[in-house]
């Protein structure tokens, strides 16, 4: 196969799962949306988490939060539990990598706030440990997910919401939920603020 053919994959790829996410999560997508906006509603705040690539798809979330997405608006409450380095390996250092969001969470984390999630793999134990904090701490949880993700998905109570994006490569999973949270954005914008 050319380098062009191998080129031209990615494109076709990645425009199937584009329409099959638009064609079968914009209602799920909605739903999670309406859930982030009553917290908010409620003087609630959204902590989110994610490992290596995903923890991109948190910093985006919370920096379109903190600061603005498409207008300039109050921040809203959001906190990337990914961001606090000395945090991050202090607890790792200390006790364990599985305990770094779970700890912030028992901290942070309140009766009605909602954990985000963002995973491409699902076999994180750091973040199984986060929704087990969650639940104990009273705080629904929005999963954005793959095809791997076997661990995550029966952790998640029917109060949960999970958003699976039906593929096996971590690209295509990272690139759908770049747009999934750019759509969670301008809907908590419009629903919060209107235009």
């Amino acid at each position: 196969m050319s380098l062009q053919d191998r080129i031209i994959n990615h494109f076709t790829d990645h425009l199937q799962i584009h329409q099959y996410a638009m064609t079968n999560l914009c209602e799920v997508i909605e739903y999670a949306a309406q859930g982030l906006v009553t917290a908010l509603l409620n003087d609630k705040k959204i902590l989110c988490c994610g490992n290596g690539r995903s923890a991109t798809c948190v910093q985006l979330f919370s920096s379109s939060m903190l600061n603005q997405f498409d207008r300039i608006r109050p921040a809203l409450p959001v906190i990337a539990l990914t961001a606090d380095m000395a945090t991050i390996t202090g607890i790792a250092n200390d006790t364990t990598f599985d305990d770094v969001y779970a700890k912030q969470l028992r901290a942070l984390g309140n009766s009605g706030d909602i954990l985000l999630i963002y995973t491409e793999s699902g076999a994180s134990a750091s973040l199984a440990k986060a929704i087990s904090s969650a639940h104990d701490k009273g705080l629904m949880i929005i999963a954005l997910s793959g095809n791997h993700d076997a661990r995550i998905s029966p952790l998640l109570k029917e109060t949960d919401i999970e958003i699976r994006v039906p593929s096996h490569s971590a690209a295509r999973v990272q690139e759908i939920h770049v747009l999934i949270t750019h759509c969670l954005c301008d809907s908590i914008d419009h629903q919060l603020f209107g235009g």
